[in-house]
């Protein structure tokens, strides 16, 4: 049996005004998914504030099901800051599994914006949510809406 060595998982973190990009390299994994969220999240908090989270993957070998758990919890909290994120330079590898999965859409989708001076994203914290899946409201999800 052939063994391969592990490849090595690393980020790389800039600022550019409003926006975040985190460069990733290697495989994005069970072993490595909580460091590409918690880096993210600690970056967002530190550096409000942010209109853009920006993954490059142009060095990604590979992920699995926690990579893309990471991405769909790094999503959540984009969303819910008002940040959109961006996933740039994917490999065949990523296209394929968000192509599986379907969720390049919900990854992608533009965060809302404040719509007012008052400092509250559209929609954030009015306890309804329209999307293209179904409508969300503060009694909960409807049975298009769920997920």
């Amino acid at each position: 049996m052939t063994s391969f060595p592990p490849v090595d998982f690393s980020l790389s973190i800039h600022r550019e005004p409003g926006a975040l990009i985190v460069r990733l390299a290697g495989d994005l994994d069970y072993d490595t998914s909580d460091d590409l969220v918690d880096a993210v999240t600690e970056h967002m908090a530190a550096h409000a504030p942010l209109y853009d989270v920006r993954l490059d993957f142009h060095e990604l070998t590979w992920i699995d099901s926690a990579g893309l758990s990471a991405l769909l919890m790094i999503r959540r909290r984009t969303g819910a800051a008002g940040v959109t994120l961006h996933l740039d330079n994917r490999p065949t590898v990523l296209d394929r599994l968000l192509d599986m999965t379907n969720v390049l859409d919900h990854l992608t989708a533009p965060a809302p914006r404040e719509a007012d001076g008052d400092g509250s994203a559209a929609g954030a914290g009015d306890g309804s949510t329209e999307g293209e899946a179904g409508v969300m409201t503060g009694d909960g999800p409807t049975e298009a809406g769920a997920s």
